[in-house]
């Protein structure tokens, strides 16, 4: 898993129950199983209603492949590029098409395949392009679900605050604190659930989908800038500095905190060089 996922998670956790622990005199009164039925319940029956089952069921599956450090093999996928070039240079068509078999990667597959079928290139540029907005589309799409439930879970939150208070009401005619105590626990405990729930677990989960698809998609362009440059005869050479250089520039701005000022100071430095 992530190191910042895990230590985000369990950081989280711990501050809570710290807190609990800390400030209540019983802190197993924090643990309502209806309250929490409530706001679970609720939310996935939303968004039940919200998305067809087989799109929620898919999203779920991929949680783990999101949480964990995903690796996307992008030096490889450089590599592979730059000895395209060079077989291409040579004339080894066959080489290519035994290297083909080797990638792991099916958008770069399809990219030199389309290159040795001599496609033209700007019918390769549309099809790649499509790729790409088709992928961004539908993980953009599973990220809106868990944005859909960070939503709805302090909404139910809120409809068990109703029903807690609701009853606590009715039952104030009878003087049964206990009674009166139980609602009362029930009304701020599924409040507490929907808010902890959608800021810990659900709204950060969706942000994780979006850099993910936004690292992907950086990829894909990389490669398509590389499969584009194949088409045009670029050396194998110009290919591998023109590739690590944007590939560093994604680095940039995928895993670097932009500081003020650091962003020009870093363009400032470039233009000295240049």
């Amino acid at each position: 898993m992530n190191v910042s996922t895990l230590f985000g998670m369990v950081a989280g956790i711990l501050i809570v129950m710290l807190s609990i622990v800390l400030t209540a005199q019983d802190a197993d009164s924090f643990l309502n199983l209806p309250g929490l039925a409530v706001v679970l319940g609720g939310t996935m029956a939303a968004t039940l209603l919200s998305y067809p089952l087989a799109e929620v069921l898919k999203v779920f599956r991929t949680l783990g492949t999101v949480l964990r450090n995903e690796k996307l093999y992008a030096e490889d996928d450089q590599r592979e590029l730059v000895t395209t070039a060079r077989l291409l240079m040579q004339g080894k068509l066959q080489a290519i098409e035994k290297e083909m078999n080797t990638l792991k990667n099916p958008f770069l597959r399809t990219g030199i395949q389309l290159l040795i079928d001599q496609t033209p290139t700007e019918d390769i540029t549309e099809l790649l392009q499509w790729r790409i907005a088709k992928l961004q589309a539908r993980e953009r799409a599973e990220a809106q679900i868990y944005r859909t439930m960070a939503m709805y879970a302090p909404a139910f939150g809120m409809l068990g605050t109703l029903i807690g208070l609701v009853n606590m009401l009715q039952g104030m005619s009878d003087s049964n604190m206990t009674q009166i105590g139980t609602n009362m626990a029930l009304a701020l405990l599924t409040t507490l659930y929907g808010v902890a729930l959608a800021n810990l677990f659900f709204k950060p989960v969706a942000i994780k989908f979006e850099r993910r698809t936004e690292a992907r998609v950086q990829l894909m362009v990389m490669i398509m800038e590389g499969v584009l440059l194949l088409a045009h005869g670029r050396s194998p050479a110009y290919l591998r500095e023109y590739l690590r250089t944007f590939f560093a520039h994604i680095e940039d701005e995928l895993y670097l905190d932009d500081a003020p000022g650091q962003t020009d100071a870093a363009d400032a430095g470039r233009q000295t060089k240049q």
